[in-house]
């Protein structure tokens, strides 16, 4: 049994892999060492690099970590048209999967209408996924657009719906229904930022998550927890997914099957 984090980043070294000059914020160094040995002393076995908004669209960081495990890590990258098809097929033998776009206006707003329908087409000639960075009250403004995608899609951190607002809130619900469509997948990560130490508020959306997609949920850490005030103790959100997946067979999908499934993983 391969366990794996589908969400954890790679920050420089800054000397080696400069971050992006239009970044909104600065991140300390995190490189792949580090997340190497979190994962160790976690127990995790396996791990979806995403490529960070702080680096923009160089995704040599997450490249160098691919390359340096390339049976254990798998990759999300961002691009726009500058990059070339050709380098598109090398991150794929690289073990690219997915695309990323940010849809949050704290870290830029939406993506340019032209660059993301391109690159959904790029991405369904690989069979690559898109990944949706959003917070709530985006998921309304943008459910028809998501739900009228031919290819896979997921949808990070839970869609970053406010808990106070409720399971019935009008965001979490059109998540579920996004998440309830064959080609619809969604992360049960970033509890952190949901909800204050020890994070309970977030269990009930993760579980409403889980019963609707258990074959589409995946879990990840969010490690090292870019642009977030108060630390994280990463051992807590581990101790949260008996409590998003309380059975044997759910922690199995969470954790094993659905992540070798949608990323590819032997």
């Amino acid at each position: 049994m391969f366990s794996c984090d589908t969400h954890c980043h790679i920050f420089g070294p800054a000397t080696r892999f400069p971050f992006a000059a239009d970044r909104k914020y600065d991140p300390a160094d995190s490189p792949k060492e580090v997340l190497a040995a979190l994962h160790r002393g976690l127990g995790i076995d396996r791990a979806v690099v995403i490529q960070a908004s702080a680096h923009g669209t160089d995704n040599r960081a997450m490249l160098d970590a691919l390359a340096w495990r390339p049976d254990a890590y798998r990759g999300v990258a961002i691009i726009d048209s500058t990059i070339d098809d050709r380098t598109l097929e090398q991150m794929n033998e690289a073990g690219v999967r997915g695309i990323r776009f940010n849809f949050v206006k704290s870290l830029g707003g939406y993506p340019d209408p032209g660059e993301f329908r391109a690159a959904v087409a790029r991405a369904a000639s690989l069979d690559w996924h898109i990944v949706f960075h959003l917070k709530g009250e985006d998921i309304l403004e943008l459910r028809d657009e998501i739900a009228s995608l031919d290819v896979p899609f997921v949808i990070d951190h839970m869609g970053r719906v406010e808990t106070g607002l409720g399971l019935g809130q009008p965001a979490f619900r059109a998540l579920l229904d996004l998440v309830r469509r064959d080609n619809g997948w969604v992360k049960l990560s970033c509890a952190e930022r949901m909800a204050p130490s020890p994070y309970r508020a977030a269990v009930p959306f993760a579980r409403a998550l889980l019963e609707a997609a258990p074959d589409r949920a995946l879990w990840g850490s969010d490690f090292p927890h870019p642009n977030l005030a108060d630390p994280v103790d990463n051992a807590d959100l581990v101790q949260l997914i008996p409590q998003f997946a309380p059975t044997p067979d759910e922690r199995h999908r969470l954790l094993v099957a659905n992540p070798a499934a949608l990323y590819g993983f032997v």
